[in-house]
């Protein structure tokens, strides 16, 4: 145990002193990772409160029928049991004329008084059907607005399925960007770093000669330059997670309409704290990668 530990020790050091013997290119290397980071981190932050706000219409999700007008209170009853009946379908509420007028009004703030020079209330009666779980998706939106239409008695069917598919579009955009940039920024820092290591390698060539000689195993000789690849990835990690939340926090008040337009009236939320894990890991496995490559097409002989 002892032994280990003095190892684990020389591998430490022999990794800071590597790091201090070259900070510009080490401070290159933990730059570049950390602008990765930062804007695939970016990306995922807008994409994960995208999708949470989808998960959470996705819960209310809901069709509504607009009743026409001169139906009598027989006929609402009948269309009100066929709407329960129908596959997926796990409530049905009545919202009357006067309702809906109440609503409009509470709604509709300074707005409200469009109304008030009407003779009567131009309003119609509707259904509201929430969905059962397995229905909550585009194609149960559309299989329950079809059903809903064919029935007697109803004029109109709305609900939130052309948002609702718009909106996943955009997010799957999005993933598809991040995809891309991340590959692409990831490779030019595994680059950077492989280098950055390469260019260690050669100027401590005569210590990893003298240790060759006496007989230091390739592990030996190589695990330090994995270790300052891994460290040099978790300091870019850290950084880009501190630059991501400070922006976050910075950008809240002076992005507060914009935002409003891409999440509704949900407030944004940072990365949980298995994301911020990632992050950080991410630079972490960047770092290791880089080292490792560096070593394995270019390690000293």
């Amino acid at each position: 145990m002892t032994r280990l530990v003095a190892r684990l020790g020389y591998f430490a050091r022999t990794a800071l002193r590597g790091l201090a013997a070259s900070p510009i290119p080490s401070g290159v290397a933990v730059a570049t990772i950390a602008t990765t980071l930062l804007l695939v981190g970016a990306l995922a932050l807008l994409i994960g409160n995208m999708q949470g706000l989808l998960d959470r219409v996705a819960d209310d999700l809901r069709v509504t029928a607009y009743l026409a007008d001169g139906l009598s209170d027989a006929a609402r009853a009948t269309l009100i049991d066929r709407a329960r009946e129908l596959p997926g379908v796990e409530s049905v509420t009545l919202v009357t004329k006067e309702e809906a007028l109440r609503r409009f009004r509470a709604g509709a703030g300074g707005r409200s008084g469009l109304l008030e020079g009407l003779e009567e209330n131009p309003l119609p009666a509707s259904l509201e059907l929430g969905l059962a779980a397995p229905a909550r998706s585009a194609e149960g939106l559309r299989r329950t607005s079809a059903a809903l239409a064919a029935l007697p008695g109803v004029s109109q069917v709305a609900s939130s399925q052309d948002w609702v598919d718009g909106y996943v579009r955009a997010v799957d955009l999005l993933r598809a960007v991040g995809a891309v940039l991340g590959g692409v920024l990831g490779l030019a820092a595994l680059l950077i770093v492989a280098n950055t290591i390469r260019l260690a390698v050669y100027a401590r060539r005569d210590e990893l000669e003298i240790l060759a000689l006496v007989g230091a195993s390739r592990a030996v000789v190589g695990i330090p330059f994995l270790l300052e690849g891994a460290l040099q990835g978790t300091a870019g990690g850290a950084l880009a997670l501190g630059l991501l939340y400070g922006l976050f926090r910075l950008s809240l008040p002076a992005l507060g309409h914009e935002l409003e337009l891409v999440l509704g009236f949900a407030a944004p939320r940072f990365l949980p704290p298995l994301g911020m894990l990632a992050l950080v890991g991410a630079g972490t496995a960047l770092g290791l990668l880089g080292s490792l490559l560096s070593l394995v097409g270019g390690r000293p002989r």
